[in-house]
């Protein structure tokens, strides 16, 4: 089965990326570089998603909604 998540990226002050997964409540990683935290944060679902179904649980749906919002000071 194939589950699509979004994936927020950051960048960090000392170099590299933050990468978390907010519909999975815990999932982080980082990485030297965007690829490398790509592929670090792909895994960390992967492992978190295995998890959950061998305590079978259900897996999490994505409901996230993405705003800009402006603020005028």
């Amino acid at each position: 089965m194939t589950y699509r998540y979004t994936v927020i990226l950051e960048r960090e002050a000392d170099g590299g990326f933050h990468a978390y997964c907010p519909a999975l409540k815990g999932c982080h990683s980082q990485g030297n570089s965007l690829d490398e935290a790509v592929d670090n944060i792909r895994e960390a679902i992967e492992v978190y998603l295995e998890s959950i179904k061998a305590h079978g649980e259900p897996i999490p749906q994505e409901d996230l909604l993405i705003k800009p919002v402006e603020i005028g000071i």
